[in-house]
């Protein structure tokens, strides 16, 4: 059986997406507040940001993979019209339906689905842009998922990846610090769930750091990627245009 890891853990690869989905499952309700908490309100900035660099015009067709609770889509669905199409996408249930009734009770009503980024199922050379924001970290296996997003790229598409990254050396000593010792007490006290907050903060250091994430985005058909540290590396947007 083919192992993977789960935070700090090495798991079998059949059971990372059960350990993963259990671990949303269990956040969903409180997550928009929690990352509110444990980012002191910065994810909005961020994902404003990636907004921002998207630049997305009227109607054009977008696909928000791992979306969950829609701050992204809601975006975008205000930029792209009438004559363009968001479509609202995560793999985990319970984060769909809270994105989906958040949406709704808003007056949007965007095509929203649940599906596998390894296997998405949309037809080739589909959307305009792809993005994934906070979701890559939890794949199993990245470099599929790159491949799918850049196969419903059309030709000059590009896929945003904001995701948290590698800090910058002078911050490591306090920010894993905040990691391992504060995001889980918070966790604790405000979602009940100690163990998927220290999930969360070891997921992000084990995942590729900003030019090993550039690499995988050229493997997979990204002709050109452009990185953009915010937080002094605590999260990083890539930019790739399919080529």
């Amino acid at each position: 059986m083919t192992q993977t890891h789960f935070g700090f853990k090495t798991v079998d690869e059949a059971d990372k997406a059960g350990r993963v989905r259990g671990v949303f499952d269990s956040v969903a309700a409180r997550y928009d507040l929690m990352n509110d908490l444990l980012s002191v309100g910065m994810h909005r900035a961020w994902k404003a940001y990636a907004v921002a660099v998207a630049n997305v015009k009227n109607g054009d067709k977008v696909l928000d993979i791992a979306g969950g609770t829609g701050d992204l889509a809601r975006a975008f669905a205000h930029r792209v019209g009438e004559s363009g199409t968001v479509v609202h996408t995560d793999i985990n249930l319970s984060m769909l339906s809270v994105g989906r009734d958040r949406l709704l009770d808003e007056g949007l009503a965007l095509p929203t689905t649940t599906c596998d980024a390894e296997k998405l199922p949309f037809r080739t050379g589909a959307f305009d842009l792809v993005t994934v924001a906070f979701g890559l970290r939890n794949m199993t296996h990245k470099d599929l998922a790159l491949k799918e997003m850049a196969r419903v790229l059309r030709t000059g598409g590009r896929l945003l990846v904001l995701e948290f990254s590698k800090v910058a050396a002078p911050l490591q000593k306090p920010y894993d610090w905040y990691s391992f010792k504060v995001m889980p007490f918070i966790g604790k006290v405000v979602a009940k769930d100690e163990d998927s907050y220290r999930y969360l903060a070891e997921s992000i250091r084990m995942h590729p750091d900003q030019d090993s994430l550039k690499a995988m985005m050229k493997n997979a058909g990204f002709g050109h990627v452009d990185v953009h540290n915010l937080a002094a590396g605590v999260v990083a947007l890539h930019v790739g245009v399919k080529c």
